[in-house]
């Protein structure tokens, strides 16, 4: 087996909470108890259906979510409890790429103005040094010079994306939560843009928590998958682990419905569809939230609430019955 060097995360989160006030005295919790690590140069992929909080969590490791309870530590700081001022300085070391990049750039400001101005924000190109410090930026992300006076209406989907892109790395940042990057686009543009973020990683040295409901993109760009359902993380693995061995039955449920390419493999395959709906995270089931919907569920499931458990190196999943 590979040997390991141990080093400390680059972030660190620990049984992050994030609450909202519902209708009556509910409360809905869309995120339960989260904790994972993301190291320098590595990429954490946080996969489940639509609703299960992930994008919740990534907000709120930069603050843009204020967490409810539970710890953020960012190089060894904490970030959970940081006024809007205190957090200004890691804000040019974290960073966002929102799902919609369109929507996310000011429709009244050219690429170049929309650039510039987190340079601006933190004083890192001044005077003679601003241009070519956009052109440089521009050409990392393969959008032509010509584009500076452009503006977002006149670009393509890829193209709003890489800009998008382009305005995370204006900053230097060593974190940046990719927001379903990809889910808007064709798939032959999903995969340039895949590859270019796996190309400013090796580059830069970049760490992403790349967030996505798509398994076959996450696997493509991941290092590690923490699966989640319901706001809990119910199994993180190794990429390899994780598509090799599943082991928690609801990340066993998500890769039988991907894909395969070759038709013969997709015919043996046993599909295992998941009965009843998602529930509600303000009414969440008793014990095992994913209980109501598991296959091999039992009793038990309803009145304990499994604790992550070490089914292997660097393999946890949270499952009474494994």
């Amino acid at each position: 087996m590979e040997a390991r060097t141990v080093t400390s995360p680059l972030l660190d989160v620990q049984d992050l909470r994030v609450s909202y006030p519902g209708v009556g005295n509910f409360l809905i919790k869309a995120v339960d108890g989260v904790s994972f690590q993301v190291h320098r140069g590595r990429t954490l992929g946080l996969v489940g259906e639509s609703g299960c909080g992930k994008s919740t969590t990534g907000y709120s490791l930069l603050q843009l979510v204020r967490p409810t309870s539970g710890r953020v530590l960012f190089e060894g700081t904490e970030l959970v409890g940081l006024s809007d001022r205190e957090m200004r300085p890691y804000r040019r070391r974290l960073q966002i790429i929102f799902q919609d990049a369109a929507a996310s750039l000011d429709p009244r400001m050219c690429i170049g103005d929309l650039i510039a101005e987190a340079l601006d924000i933190h004083g890192i190109a001044k005077g003679n040094e601003r241009l070519p410090r956009v052109r440089k930026l521009l050409d990392l992300v393969g959008i032509p010079s010509h584009f500076l006076q452009r503006f977002p209406h006149e670009l393509s989907g890829g193209q709003a994306q890489r800009i998008a892109i382009c305005r995370a790395l204006a900053v230097e940042p060593s974190l940046i939560v990719c927001d379903e990057p990809v889910s808007a686009l064709d798939v032959s543009i999903q995969a340039q843009i895949v590859n270019l973020l796996q190309d400013l990683q090796r580059e830069l040295g970049l760490a992403y928590l790349f967030i996505s409901h798509d398994l076959s993109v996450v696997r493509h760009i991941s290092d590690q998958i923490a699966v989640m359902y319901l706001g809990k993380i119910v199994e993180t693995a190794d990429k390899r682990q994780i598509f090799e061995s599943p082991a928690h039955p609801y990340t066993q449920a998500l890769l039988s419905a991907v894909p395969v390419p070759d038709p013969d493999v997709e015919r043996s395959r046993t599909r295992i569809v998941l009965t009843g709906d998602l529930p509600s995270p303000a009414n969440p089931p008793s014990g095992c939230r994913f209980r109501t919907r598991c296959p091999i569920s039992i009793p038990d499931c309803a009145s304990v609430l499994p604790a992550p458990r070490e089914l292997a190196p660097h393999h946890q999943a949270a499952c009474i019955r494994i």
